[in-house]
């Protein structure tokens, strides 16, 4: 982690290989994320179409990657009250959501319990940048190969 501890109502970002997943910091060391029914990416269920609302320990999420406390976009919206943020959050634990990377992911997800509406730069920056968006696709297909990796290492230790 680097940074500021996160408080209830944050938005915690983790550095994946090539993408970021987001989940909301709901406090005593848990986030709620929307993400597979293993709880390893919400990239890994783009193939599903199908996604779960998970609560899990902050620590076992980030896997060993770096994360921080992400509320970038404060300053573009004002954020309800932690409270409503922890309760929206927590009344979503076990429901299972439909997945789309452009326009229902783990960043939308979050965001939409932050402020009420969907976020997510990492899909509009490919889009914009890109024709088409490959680089989704791109991301998609690295992410899905960086999962497996990782689920091969976790089962050998």
């Amino acid at each position: 982690s680097q940074g500021p501890e996160p408080k209830p109502g944050d938005l915690i970002e983790f550095h994946r290989v090539a993408y970021q997943h987001w989940g909301v910091y709901v406090g005593n060391g848990y986030i709620v994320h929307l993400t597979d029914q293993e709880g390893w990416s919400s990239l890994s269920s783009v193939f599903g179409e199908t996604a779960v609302v998970r609560k899990d320990r902050l620590e076992s999420v980030a896997c060993g990657c770096d994360y921080n406390v992400n509320n970038k976009y404060d300053s573009r919206c004002s954020p309800y009250p932690a409270g409503k943020i922890v309760n929206a959050a927590l009344k979503q634990v076990g429901k299972k959501m439909d997945y789309r990377l452009a326009s229902a992911n783990c960043e939308h997800f979050a965001t939409d319990l932050r402020y009420g509406k969907r976020f997510c730069d990492q899909v509009d920056n490919a889009v914009k940048y890109t024709a088409g968006g490959t680089a989704v696709m791109a991301t998609g297909i690295l992410a899905a190969v960086a999962i497996s990796s990782m689920r091969s290492n976790r089962q050998k230790q």
